[in-house]
């Protein structure tokens, strides 16, 4: 009985160390756990470890089955040893196997510590048989090719498996943290032309008026940072005037245009493939919170914010500026929608759990007018995989409002 009940404990050990969630060990070790402490240096060396239970299991095993076969052979003769061996090897593979090993495996924490405590010193006692035995298993396993030296990232998780653990953490975190941290994980795969604001819509303040207009723009301007030019922000590009910094100039009466020329900061210029998590850090690095965007070619393609990177983190972020300039989505009674066709594709799928492609075109009016390679005229509807795509409203360059069906929840 004594060595069927110390072949359990080192099956459960076995089972229990193994299932041990490394993440939680390495913290519970770090927050001066003892018995984490004792296992995870254990685990440091597997073999070792593996090699001191599978002895000690082994060997009580071997000697219950020497035992039996005494026993039966005294009692029944040599017609029992067969009977012996049959009872032993049900009793051992129920009691000192599947059951002890199935509950170390839902409870490992609760198996693996404190048999770490038994481990460790049996360790040290038959160390050097433990030495001998992974001697000739260690030089087997190279001879088939296997490399045993663990490497430090070995046990490092990929970007999708850190997706997945996200995604089962679903009574750990609320789902604005799992969102925000999914956000997280793909600024590495978004770049700032997937987010910035298109050249069309930057608000900036053309000099090359009379210097009450130029005041007249600058006051109107809902966001604090404006870009100044000549002509065209094309053409040419004074700088970046800080409304804040600038405030107690523009309140002079004799305030000149050379005097607001001289309050611009030179703009500050990122390739358009540049990923976000690289940006991210430019901007702390060059202490920026405005970028302009541009092409292979040097043209000027958008206008990237460190409010416009952050949300693609926390979500949308409410501001009066922002308010003020977009319209609302309608969600219509048959469940369709209408939105604005200059909405960015990726800010729909985030939002509202669309799947419509991002591979190509940035907006609804990109993707449209791809598709049917010209400008259509208002009520022209297109198929992109499970959504209806409805043109509603168009200017003379471009479509204005979109209406779209999710095919997959009608």
């Amino acid at each position: 009985m004594l060595l069927i009940i110390l072949s359990a404990l080192f099956s459960s050990s076995e089972t229990g160390m193994m299932a041990l969630n490394r993440y939680r060990l390495k913290h519970k070790a770090k927050s001066g756990h003892k018995s984490a402490i004792k296992a995870q240096k254990l685990l440091k060396s597997p073999d070792r470890l593996l090699g001191v239970i599978l002895l000690g299991n082994n060997f009580v095993n071997i000697f219950a089955s020497s035992i039996a076969t005494i026993i039966a052979l005294r009692l029944f003769g040599e017609g029992g040893i067969a009977l012996a061996a049959g009872l032993l090897t049900l009793v051992i593979l129920v009691f000192a196997e599947v059951a002890p090993k199935t509950l170390a495996a839902i409870y490992p924490e609760r198996i693996a510590y404190p048999a770490a405590y038994l481990l460790e010193p049996l360790l040290k006692l038959l160390s050097p048989i433990v030495w001998l035995v992974n001697f000739f298993a260690n030089g087997f396993l190279r001879l088939m090719g296997a490399k045993l030296k663990q490497n430090d990232d070995q046990h490092s998780l990929s970007h999708e498996e850190l997706q997945t653990l996200i995604d089962e953490a679903t009574g750990q975190l609320p789902k604005e943290y799992r969102s925000m941290l999914t956000s997280i994980l793909q600024l590495e795969s978004v770049t700032v032309e997937d987010v910035m604001i298109p050249k069309q819509e930057v608000y900036g303040v053309n000099i090359d008026q009379p210097l009450e207009a130029i005041l007249k723009a600058i006051q109107k301007s809902p966001y604090t940072r404006i870009p100044l030019y000549r002509g065209s922000i094309d053409d040419d590009l004074i700088g970046i005037l800080n409304l804040r910094r600038a405030l107690p100039t523009l309140m002079r009466s004799d305030v000149s245009l050379k005097d607001i020329v001289k309050l611009t900061r030179p703009a500050y210029f990122v390739p358009e493939t540049t990923s976000l998590n690289i940006q991210l850090n430019r901007f702390n690095k060059n202490k920026r919170r405005m970028a302009l965007i541009v092409d292979e070619y040097g043209d000027i393609q958008g206008l990237l914010t460190m409010e416009d990177l952050l949300e693609e983190i926390v979500g949308k972020l409410s501001t009066d500026a922002k308010s003020k300039q977009e319209e609302p989505t309608v969600m219509n009674e048959d469940g369709s929608w209408t939105f604005e066709a200059g909405e960015f594709i990726r800010e729909l799928n985030k939002e509202y759990n669309f799947t419509l492609p991002t591979d190509g075109p940035k907006t609804l009016n990109g993707l449209i007018q791809e598709q049917l390679e010209s400008l259509p005229t208002v009520g022209t509807c297109i198929r992109v995989d499970d959504y209806i795509l409805e043109v509603l409203d168009t200017s003379s360059n471009a479509i204005e409002r979109v209406k779209l069906i999710d095919l997959s929840k009608n």
